[in-house]
């Protein structure tokens, strides 16, 4: 919702901290950028409703990761890390070889596959429909980590998420008058692609820093994303708003990089536990901004059923740990 339309969809609550974060007492300040984290995420389907007033959908998502990269790099460059025998320091040192492949995963899940196939979606979609099925995420990638790890969770949990998914699953249909649309189907696609890419995003956390992986599988997007925003920008129309620049600049900056940046600093400072129940409230928040930045009208479903996925997983949370 780490990521998270052009969507990127948060991060991934798999994501372990580094060892001596948890040594450190728990203060308002991580509280603090965890929140700012979660706050940006939810803004991530309003600004692409944004973005979408001026850019065609294939040219959103070029564009957008075209600029989180360039900001990626431009953070990778500038973080300087001591050599030894040297008196100069440099940039953060590339991935070993082992690693690309999982960074690659990230890249085709979080950079490209969720924000592409959001973006479609929300071109017929409301923000508070797509922010009712996307908050499924944390559960998917909770069954991804299952497959993928080998983490073997709780009946209760199993029980939760099942539960969750139902919840979901029978909104959509009642929102699509008894049959999934095209956009429903971009978005349960997006969150096959998300959990996976966030699955490996988890993993590869453990090793790296969770910034530096999402900001790597930028850099990767880059030899791709070049071209395809010429060929986006060359074939479909933009007419530069107010909107569109603002929503364009919010996915790039915002959702795909800073916004996880921060997200990634308030887990290592409080935990994963305290900081994933702060991004419960992601659904809630996006339905709130629809209303407020879109004038969108939400049915009573809506916010119903996006409380009951998130007691879901809360219940999951507590059944995992």
């Amino acid at each position: 919702m780490k990521t998270q339309s052009s969507a990127t969809a948060p991060p991934p609550v798999a994501v372990t901290a580094s060892p001596t974060a948890s040594s450190t007492r728990p203060g308002p300040a991580g509280t603090l950028q965890a929140a700012l984290g979660v706050v940006a995420f939810s803004l991530t389907f309003p600004a692409t409703a944004w973005g979408l007033e001026g850019f065609g959908p294939w040219s959103l998502v070029a564009v957008r990761s075209v600029l989180a990269a360039l900001i990626a790099g431009g953070c990778l460059l500038a973080v300087r890390t001591p050599v030894p025998g040297r008196s100069r320091a440099r940039g953060v040192p590339l991935p070993a070889r082992r690693h690309w492949p999982g960074i690659a995963v990230v890249a085709a899940g979080v950079v490209v596959g969720f924000p592409l196939l959001t973006t479609l979606a929300l071109r017929t979609s409301t923000t508070a429909h797509a922010a009712v099925v996307v908050g499924l995420l944390p559960l998917t990638t909770a069954l991804f980590s299952a497959l993928r790890i080998g983490s073997r969770p709780s009946r209760t949990f199993w029980i939760a998420a099942l539960a969750g998914a139902g919840a979901v699953v029978a909104f959509t249909v009642q929102q699509s008058g008894g049959a999934l649309t095209s956009a429903d189907l971009y978005l349960f696609g997006a969150l096959v692609v998300c959990a996976a890419g966030y699955t490996e995003g988890g993993r590869l956390a453990r090793i790296m820093p969770g910034w530096q992986v999402i900001a790597w599988a930028l850099v990767l997007c880059l030899p791709l994303s070049v071209p395809a925003t010429v060929l986006a920008l060359a074939h479909e129309p933009v007419a530069l708003t107010g909107h569109s620049v603002a929503g364009v600049l919010w996915v790039a900056a915002g959702s795909q990089f800073l916004g996880l940046v921060v997200w990634y600093r308030g887990m290592a400072a409080i935990g994963i536990p305290k900081a994933s129940q702060l991004q419960l409230a992601q659904p809630l928040l996006t339905l709130v901004w629809s209303v407020l930045l879109l004038g969108e009208h939400l049915t009573v479903a809506a916010p119903l059923t996006a409380a009951a996925v998130l007691v879901c997983i809360a219940v999951t949370q507590r059944a995992r740990g």
